[in-house]
């Protein structure tokens, strides 16, 4: 069993939604998202990464020998 101090100091790691303004609430919202979509689209796509900056330090190599 926990006991009530333990359960307030969780608790304090939750944002106060009922004392945040509607634009504080709504910037959190979408930092919280695009956090996620972040995350998701690098776990997604992390064994294509090495093979994409590979790629594009080829390309600005090109780019520069070009010029």
């Amino acid at each position: 069993m926990h006991s009530h101090q333990e359960q307030n100091s969780a608790m304090a790691l939750i944002p106060r939604w009922k004392y945040m303004t509607p634009e504080a609430k709504a910037l959190s919202k979408k930092v919280g998202i695009g956090f996620i979509i972040v995350v998701i689209t690098l776990w997604l796509f992390k064994g294509l990464l090495p093979w994409i900056l590979g790629a594009l330090i080829l390309i600005w190599i090109l780019k520069s020998w070009l010029k």
